[in-house]
C-alpha cells in the first residue's frame, strides 16, 4: 500500500485525472504495484503488449491516447527491448520507475503515511461503471481494439469465479501469464482480492525456471496456457507438480494430448476456461470433481447466453453473451479514445458452441476459423488437433489460403520435419475423421509464431507460408 500510494502520487504529476496511461512490464510485483498506483490517482492504466513490436504498440497507443508509459530500466535491458524503447521514446513520453523512485520526496512520502490509513484522504475514489483499465484485443485475425473495463466488471468476474470454484486461504497462486493480458492481469488481481499468496514470473518463455520455481514456493494454483502446460508437463519430472491441486488452463482449446501427459505422468487434472478480455475475462469454466474433457463447463453465476444459427454448424451456435463482467466497450482505431458500447449488453464472442442439457458447453471453433471446403464447413481447430494428436511432440498451426481452381484450401504449419500428408490421410481414415479435415499442404518452420499467451499468432502464420509459396 505504501509503495502504491507514493508511487501513484509521484507518478500523477504532470498527467490529468481520467487520463489513459501506458505500463509496459512483465508480470512482476513492480507491474501490479504501478498498476494500483496509477489507479489510486483516478488515472486508467492501460496494459501494453511489448510482444507486438513498434508498430503495434504505437497503433494501440493512438488507439487509447496514450501520452506516457511506465517502464523500467532492468526490464527493458533483461528483455533486449532497447530498439523498441527508442522507437516508442519519440511517439510518448516514456517513464522509468527506477527514475520515478530516486526523487520519491517528502509529499509522496507523506502522502503514502496517511493513505495506508486514511486512503480517501488521498486517493480517488472513481464511480464503479468507469473504466479501471484499458487493454487490447490479441488481434491473431485483424488489427486489436481497445478494450475499456470498467471497476465493476473486473470486481464482478473475481466474484463469479470464486463462486464457481472453491479457493482456500493456504493457496498459494503461481502466474506466468502477462499482466498486458487480461488472464495474467485479472489471475494475479484473483489472488490478491483472495488474500491468499501469489507468486509471479516474468515470462511464460523459461520452462525450466518455472518448473523450478513452482516446487520451490510450494504452489497450488498453476495458471498457464495449453501450449506452455505442455511443455512445462514434458520438462517436470515426476513428483515436481506434487504440490499443485489445480492446472488452470484458458486463453486456447487443451489438447487430449496434454490432459493425457499431466494425468499420467503428474497425476494432475486441468481445470479449462474460457474467456474473453471483453468479458473481464472468465466466461466458463470446469470444476474440480465434475471434469468434462474437451468442454469449458458451465458459463459463471449472473452470465447470460444465447446461441444464433451458424450456417452449415448444425447443433451449435454463435455464442452472445451478457453480464456485469462484461466490457463498457471497445475503442476503435477509427475512433481513438472513444469507448463504444456493445448493443443492448450483448457480445459477440465470434465463437461456435454448442451447450448440453446440464448446461456443458463445448467450443466448436471461432467463427472466423472455419473453412468452406467442397461445400463443407471445416473447423480448423479440428485440423490442428489431428496434427497434434498424430505428432504430439510437435506445434502446429492450420490456416486458409486461396485455392487456384477450388475455392479455399487448408493448409498446416508445423515444426516436424517428417511430416507427411499421407500419414494424416491414414490417421483420419483410422479415426473416422473427414478427409476434408486434412490439409491441401503442409509447410515446416522451426517454429510456430506464438503470441504473449501462448496462442498462435496466424497474421504471422500466413506470412510464413505465403513466404514459402512466394520466395521472391
Amino acid at each position: 500500500m505504501r509503495a502504491t500510494l507514493a508511487l501513484g502520487h509521484a507518478l500523477k504529476s504532470g498527467t490529468s485525472h481520467g487520463e489513459n496511461i501506458g505500463i509496459m512490464l512483465p508480470t512482476s510485483a513492480g507491474s501490479i504495484i504501478s498498476f494500483f498506483a496509477v489507479s489510486a490517482f483516478g488515472r486508467i492504466p492501460t496494459m501494453m503488449n511489448f510482444t507486438s513490436g513498434a508498430a503495434g504498440m504505437i497503433s494501440a497507443m493512438k488507439t487509447a491516447v496514450v501520452r506516457r508509459v511506465i517502464t523500467a530500466r532492468k526490464f527493458i535491458e533483461l528483455a533486449k527491448l532497447e530498439d523498441l524503447a527508442a522507437e516508442l521514446s519519440k511517439k510518448v513520453h516514456l517513464v522509468y520507475l527506477e527514475d520515478v523512485r530516486a526523487k520519491l520526496g517528502l509529499r509522496d512520502k507523506l502522502a503514502a503515511g496517511v493513505g495506508q490509513f486514511m486512503p480517501k484522504l488521498v486517493a480517488s475514489s472513481p464511480h464503479h461503471d468507469k473504466p479501471a483499465v484499458i487493454l487490447f484485443t490479441s488481434g491473431t485475425e485483424g488489427e486489436p481494439k481497445g478494450v475499456a473495463l470498467s471497476h465493476k466488471n473486473i470486481l464482478t468476474n473475481i466474484v463469479q469465479v470464486c463462486r464457481h470454484e472453491a479457493f482456500y486461504p493456504h493457496d498459494i497462486w503461481f502466474n506466468s501469464m502477462p499482466t498486458f493480458h487480461c488472464y495474467g492481469l485479472v489471475g494475479a488481481l484473483l489472488g490478491m482480492f483472495t488474500g491468499t499468496r501469489m507468486v509471479l514470473h516474468p515470462t511464460p518463455l523459461r520452462p525450466h525456471e518455472i518448473v523450478k520455481r513452482v516446487k520451490e514456493t510450494c504452489a497450488t494454483i498453476f495458471f498457464s496456457t495449453d501450449t506452455f502446460m505442455s511443455q512445462y508437463g514434458r520438462i517436470a519430472e515426476p513428483g515436481e507438480f506434487d504440490t499443485v491441486r489445480m492446472a488452470v488452463c484458458g486463453a486456447e482449446k487443451v489438447r487430449d494430448e496434454t490432459r493425457r501427459l499431466l494425468s499420467k505422468k503428474h497425476n494432475l487434472e486441468i481445470v479449462e476456461g474460457y474467456g474473453l478480455t471483453e468479458c473481464s475475462p472468465i466466461v466458463a469454466a470446469q470444476q474440480p470433481g465434475d471434469l468434462h474433457p474437451g468442454t469449458i463447463g458451465r458459463i459463471m453465476p449472473g452470465m447470460e447466453a444465447r446461441l444464433e444459427p451458424a450456417e452449415g454448424i448444425p447443433g451449435a451456435g454463435r455464442l452472445f453473451v451478457r453480464g456485469p463482467n462484461v466490457m463498457l466497450g471497445y475503442i476503435k482505431p477509427e475512433n481513438p479514445g472513444v469507448i463504444d458500447p456493445p448493443k443492448d449488453g450483448w457480445h459477440d464472442t465470434g465463437d461456435v458452441v454448442s451447450v448440453d442439457d446440464e448446461g456443458i458447453m463445448t467450443i466448436r471453433g471461432r467463427l472466423k476459423r472455419f473453412a468452406n471446403v467442397g461445400g463443407e464447413t471445416v473447423s480448423l481447430g479440428v485440423v490442428e488437433n489431428c496434427a497434434s494428436s498424430l505428432w504430439p511432440d510437435h506445434m502446429h498451426a492450420a490456416i486458409v489460403i486461396a485455392g487456384e481452381r477450388k475455392g479455399e484450401q487448408i493448409v498446416l504449419l508445423t515444426t516436424n520435419p517428417e511430416a507427411k500428408r499421407t500419414d494424416l490421410v491414414v490417421w483420419a481414415q483410422r479415426h473416422g475423421v473427414s478427409e476434408l479435415a486434412v490439409p491441401r499442404r503442409i509447410f515446416l518452420a522451426e517454429e510456430i509464431p506464438v503470441l504473449g499467451t501462448g496462442k498462435p499468432d496466424y497474421r504471422k502464420v500466413e506470412k510464413v507460408i505465403k513466404a514459402q509459396l512466394d520466395p521472391a
